[in-house]
Order: C-alpha cells, then sequence, then structure tokens
C-alpha cells in the first residue's frame, strides 16, 4: 500500500464493505437456519404455537464459517425428517381412528378432537406432532381396536346362537337373511373386518333382541321337536319289535324342557343318539325278524290247517273247496318247514345275544323262551296225538272184536269252517297286527293278558321290565289241548257205517 494514509483508507474501503456486507448475508444465512430449527424442535416438543422470534437469536459471529453453517443445516434437515415422520404417524393414527370408527358407528372427528383439537382439520392449526400427542394417538387406537374385539366376540355369540335356534326351529331361508350380516362374522377375524357400520351398538342391539325372541320360542317348539323324534324312536322300535323308552322317562324329560333345566341342543343330540342306535340295533335284528315273520305266517297256516282238518266237509262238492284244498297242500308244505325254521332261529338268536351281550327281545319277551316253549308244546302236541291214535286203533280193535260192523255212526260235528276259517282264515290280517291275537285266551286272564302267536304261549304285558317274571301256561294249554282232541277223537270212535 502506497501513499498517504487517506488514499491508503480509500483504497481499502471497498474491500472492507464489500466483506461487512458479505458477513451481514452470512448471519442473516445463520439466524434463518436457526430460527427453523428453533421451529421445527417447538413442533417437535409439543409447542405447536409458533412466535416469530427470528430477531432474537443470538449468532455467534466469531464463527461465521461454512462449514459451521453446513453443520446447522444438516440439523435442520435431521428435524424436517423428523417432523415429516412424525407427521406420517399422526396421519396414519388418524386414518385408523377413522376406519375403527366408522366400523364401530362413532364420530371419528369428535374423538380426533379429544385427543387435541389442532388435529382437525377444520380448526386451521398446525398438528401437534409431539411426543404426548402420539402416545395419546396410540392409546385411542388401542381402546377402538379392543372395542372393535369386544363386539366381534359378542356378535359372534349372537350369531352362534342364532344359527343354533334356526337351525333347531328349521327357520326358513327368508327369515335368516335379515341377520346374515351377524353370522356371517362367525366365521371372520376380527382384524378382517373393514366394513363401516358392521359393528355398531344398534346391530348387537337387534341381535340381541332376536335371540331373546327366538329364545322364547324355543321352549314350545322344543316339546314339538322332542315329541316328533319320541315318535320316530318309538316307529323304529314298533316296526323292529324292541323295547320302547318307558313312558315315565319321557314325561320327565317334558317336564325339564317346561321348567328350562335341561339344555335343548344336549336334549336333542341325546334324542338323535337314541334314534341312531335304535336304527342299528333294529338293522342287526333284521334277519332275524324276517325269520320270525315268516314263522308266525306259517304258525298261522298250522292252525287253519289243524282246524280245515277237523272238518268233515272238506272234500264236498261246494264253493270254494278246490281253493281250500290248494291252500291245504301248500299249508302241509308250510307247516313241515317249521322245525327247521324254529332251530335256524335259536341258533340265530343265540349268535345274536353272544355278539351284543344282550336278550333278544320280541314285543319285551325273550324271543328264545318263546321259541324253546314252543318247542315243548308242538313236542307234547305230538305227543298227544300219538296216544289219541293209539287209544283210537285200540277202540277200532274192540268195535271188531266184538262183530258189529255195522254199528250206530258216531254223531259228527256237522259244522263247517266259517268263511273267515275256511276262505282265508286268519291270512287277511297283518302279522304285525295279529302277532299276539290268535293264541288260545286263557280263562281268567285280563284285557292286559295277551298270548304269543304260537299256539296258547302266554305272556303277561303287566310289568315290561320283569322279563324274568313272565311264565308260559304250559299245563293250561296241554289240558285244553287234550280236552279239544278227546272231543274230536270222540266223535270217531263209533262203528263206521258201510
Amino acid at each position: 500500500m502506497t501513499g498517504t494514509l487517506k488514499e491508503q483508507l480509500n483504497s481499502i474501503t471497498p474491500a472492507l464493505k464489500e466483506m461487512q456486507l458479505r458477513k451481514e448475508e452470512r448471519v442473516k444465512q445463520f439466524r434463518a437456519v436457526q430460527s427453523q430449527i428453533q421451529k421445527i424442535s417447538g413442533e417437535i416438543a409439543g409447542r405447536s404455537e409458533y412466535n416469530d422470534t427470528s430477531s432474537s437469536i443470538v449468532v455467534n459471529e466469531s464463527d461465521l464459517s461454512l462449514k459451521r453453517l453446513e453443520e446447522y443445516q444438516n440439523e435442520l434437515q435431521r428435524l424436517h425428517n423428523e417432523k415429516s415422520d412424525r407427521l406420517q404417524r399422526v396421519e396414519k393414527y388418524m386414518s385408523t381412528i377413522q376406519n375403527l370408527s366408522a366400523t364401530l358407528g362413532m364420530d371419528s372427528s369428535m374423538i380426533i378432537t379429544k385427543v387435541h383439537p389442532s388435529l382437525n382439520a377444520l380448526s386451521g392449526l398446525s398438528k401437534n406432532i409431539g411426543d404426548f400427542i402420539l402416545a395419546k394417538l396410540d392409546s385411542t387406537v388401542e381402546s377402538l381396536e379392543a372395542e372393535k374385539q369386544k363386539r366381534h366376540e359378542k356378535l359372534q355369540v349372537l350369531g352362534k346362537a342364532l344359527i343354533n335356534v334356526w337351525n333347531l326351529m328349521d327357520t326358513h331361508y327368508q327369515d335368516r337373511e335379515r341377520f346374515s350380516h351377524v353370522t356371517s362374522l362367525s366365521s371372520v377375524s376380527s382384524s378382517d373386518i373393514y366394513t363401516p357400520g358392521s359393528l355398531t351398538l344398534d346391530i348387537i342391539q337387534q341381535a340381541e333382541v332376536e335371540v331373546n325372541r327366538l329364545d322364547q320360542l324355543k321352549a314350545s317348539k322344543m316339546k314339538e321337536l322332542f315329541l316328533k323324534k319320541q315318535l320316530e324312536l318309538e316307529e323304529i322300535c314298533n316296526q323292529s319289535h324292541m323295547e320302547i323308552p318307558s313312558r315315565s322317562e319321557m314325561e320327565n324329560i317334558m317336564n325339564l324342557i317346561n321348567s328350562g333345566e335341561i339344555d335343548h341342543a344336549d336334549l336333542l343330540m341325546s334324542m338323535d343318539e337314541q334314534i341312531a342306535r335304535a336304527e342299528e340295533e333294529a338293522a342287526s335284528r333284521k334277519p332275524i325278524m324276517e325269520k320270525v315273520e315268516k314263522w308266525i305266517l306259517a304258525c298261522d297256516e298250522e292252525r287253519w290247517l289243524e282246524e280245515y282238518s277237523r272238518d268233515e266237509n272238506r272234500y264236498s262238492v261246494s264253493r270254494g273247496a278246490h281253493r281250500n284244498l290248494k291252500r291245504a297242500e301248500r299249508a302241509r308244505v308250510l307247516v313241515n318247514k317249521i322245525p327247521a325254521l324254529v332251530d335256524l332261529l335259536i341258533e340265530k338268536t343265540k349268535t345274536w345275544e353272544e355278539e351284543r351281550k344282550n336278550t333278544f327281545l320280541y314285543d319285551e319277551v325273550p324271543l328264545l323262551a318263546m321259541l324253546e316253549e314252543y318247542n315243548t308244546l308242538r313236542k307234547e302236541k305230538e305227543e298227544e296225538k300219538q296216544r289219541q291214535r293209539e287209544k283210537k286203533k285200540v277202540q277200532s280193535q274192540v268195535v271188531v272184536e266184538q262183530g258189529n260192523p255195522f254199528g250206530t255212526r258216531p254223531s259228527t260235528s256237522s259244522r263247517r269252517l266259517s268263511d273267515r276259517s275256511v276262505n282265508g282264515g286268519f291270512g287277511n290280517t297283518s302279522p304285525l297286527n295279529r302277532r299276539l291275537s290268535f293264541g288260545i285266551q286263557q280263562p281268567g286272564q285280563g284285557p292286559n293278558s295277551l298270548t304269543s302267536p304260537i299256539h296258547g304261549i302266554p305272556f303277561s304285558r303287566e310289568g315290561k321290565k320283569a322279563h324274568g317274571q313272565r311264565t308260559f301256561a304250559r299245563t293250561s294249554f296241554a289240558s285244553h289241548l287234550r280236552e279239544e282232541t278227546a272231543s274230536v277223537v270222540s266223535s270217531f270212535s263209533g262203528p263206521k257205517s258201510p
């Protein structure tokens, strides 16, 4: 530098002013950056009300280097990123609150405003993104999700109750459609429910009212269903001649239904199980029952054949006589098969009882006892016939020895078989209806005492459970049979006319 001091001063003054201007510009930059840092820091700290205090910011003019400015700018960028991240979290929370509120039927704006007024778009305030607000938004979302889960579980219970009652009462599809949105929630998880208004309190209240209404109808409907299934069970038992559940037991169940002390679903399930067991047992009894029916029909024919054989005019030329002859031929063939059929029945019945560890009952009477009694009576009957034949032979020999071949012809029964006996007998009646009706009625028996279909095998139906106390009137039948046979034989005991 040359010249006077004034000249030297004038030469450096422009450079000095330029440096001063650059300094002022750098200070402004520092102040602006620091002001932004202070503002964003306040927003992050939860102070949404920002006052422009840039003029009060003190800039350290001792270090105005670009390096220091870059450090401030980096800090500002970090704060910008954090603010953006917080805003995104707030927006996400608000969106979740809006969706949950729509699903639950709540006012989302009220809930958001309750968290903080600045979060409401109508407030015109910048959103508070402080830690306290974020924590409050998070707790609000959790409470709404808990309420959603609670309502969903309640509607699931109501939906299952509706489905059970509908199935129980055979409700029409049109009546079910009104609450299909409730029953559809039974198979959906809570996180998959987004439909607005699907979990409102009104829907829950309507479902509760419907369940209560159906519960009141269920008791009366349950009686009808129970009686229907009871009739179904009795029909299966009657068709297979099995033991029917006692009437007192059914009445006790009906009383429990009236008092509401029994679960309806469990009751119907129990009845279905009983029906299934009855059907299974009926299926196992079917081969034996078919043989029993054949045996009963054969016994029908055997009885008819005996009556037909006692008719003296069976060979007369009369209307329908040839049909009776043909029937007699068929009956003899069928009667000859009875012993083998009875033996086969005994064998099958014993096998069935051994397999199932139970007694085979036919109309509450042990079938084996009926068969064995029939064999015994049949044997006694054959022996009685043999004795009568021998007696008749002796009487014939006595008549021949007396030399009176032209004696008085014995009086014979001129009776004919009734049209019912000869022309069809009991063949026109159902075997199921007459299985206990065509035996020999013993004297003194009351209306509850029924004879079996096998020629006088009486079984009392008083006291259905006491099978072992039933007795068979073998002696009375044999006596009756002897008297009847003796009367028939005595009619042929006189000498025959030429």
